[in-house]
């Protein structure tokens, strides 16, 4: 086979020695790491058929991290994304091999979110999840840490002062952004529902409490009426917000704070024409962005996945680095927003 591709080959590609490559295949001398890693790609690049050899040899050379997240609601489109951007941020990292272990709660309940977390600490070097505020979360989330397992809060802040670090929007400006658009998008003031998912879930509470405030302090023609609790789900937004317009004639606007949103948009395309009532929701999935499309809702506030994620590993490494993470505390993402003409 003329065509073969030869060690020579792979040095043209690599840009080091023939010597070099020699050495990192045959091990006769240490490379260093960043040029076994530039050989190795570009033995994959040629197809040389020793490449094999090299990738083992890089795998050896590197630490292992194992990374453990307990995410919701696994038929959700939001969280299928969260759980294939996580597995790229981890493949992507060069200076460790990393895996993901991905776990979905079986329900939003606090014995349930503590059973995974308990479950997988014991499986991995570190931990994230999803999950709602309890003290039965806190309790796992302590034991895990008095382990030596770090765990970081995402998107919800749980067991704040017990884990390691929060990563995720900064939910108070998310509500009141929510609500300056909503006060300068709606024709003539009227009343405003505001949908939370629960009353564990902290950064609903947030953004509930950064909507309402902007209401009072800057908005006051607005009304905002008695929240409700959707227990994120579709079929419970539907049915309260079609008894929404039915009872409210001068409805101006409503505001999703956390999941459910489907329901909303189904609601209003079939009791109001495009763009009569402001809808404001989170996340952009397939159905928000046809419903942005078609003026049923007017904004959404998205979680840069791919951002979160780059971050979370990095946090990750740094962690379990043998200088630790310094800084615990918040790191907050700025939110995508988009609107119809963004689309």
């Amino acid at each position: 086979m003329a065509n073969r591709p030869t060690i020579k080959d792979v040095a043209r590609a690599a840009g080091v020695s023939v010597t070099t490559v020699d050495r990192a295949i045959n091990g006769r001398l240490t490379v260093r790491e960043e040029t076994l890693r530039k050989i190795a790609e570009a033995a994959h690049r040629v197809g040389y058929h020793g490449k094999g050899v090299l990738n083992h040899k890089l795998d050896a050379s590197v630490p292992k991290r194992r990374l453990g997240l307990v995410l919701v609601k696994r038929r959700q489109e939001f969280y299928r994304n969260f759980a294939r951007e996580i597995e790229l941020a981890m493949a992507a990292r060069r200076d460790f091999r990393g895996e993901v272990v991905i776990r979905f709660a079986a329900s939003q309940s606090p014995d349930d979110f503590a059973q995974e977390i308990r479950t997988m600490g014991a499986e991995v070097d570190a931990l994230a999840c999803v999950a709602v505020n309890h003290r039965k979360v806190d309790e796992a989330v302590s034991e895990l840490q008095d382990n030596g397992v770090p765990v970081f809060a995402l998107l919800n802040d749980t067991a704040q002062g017990i884990r390691k670090t929060y990563l995720g929007l900064n939910n108070m400006k998310v509500g009141r952004s929510a609500a300056w658009f909503m006060t300068r998008i709606s024709r003539t003031p009227g009343k405003l529902a505001v949908f939370v998912g629960g009353n564990r879930w902290h950064g609903h509470d947030l953004r509930e409490v950064g909507f309402r405030s902007f209401i009072r302090a800057e908005a006051p023609a607005f009304t905002v009426l008695d929240t409700l609790v959707n227990l994120e789900t579709r079929q419970v937004t539907y049915e309260a917000t079609l008894d929404l317009l039915t009872r409210h004639s001068d409805l101006a606007g409503i505001y999703v704070a956390g999941g459910g949103m489907e329901g909303g948009i189904a609601a209003l395309r079939e009791a109001r024409p495009p763009n009569k009532v402001t809808l404001i929701v989170n996340e952009l999935t397939d159905e928000s962005r046809a419903a942005l499309a078609d003026g049923y809702v007017q904004m959404v506030n998205s979680t840069p996945l791919p951002e979160l994620c780059r971050d979370l590993v990095e946090t990750l490494a740094a962690a379990l680095s043998k200088d630790g993470l310094s800084d615990a505390g918040q790191r907050f993402l700025d939110p995508k927003v988009y609107l119809p003409e963004m689309l």
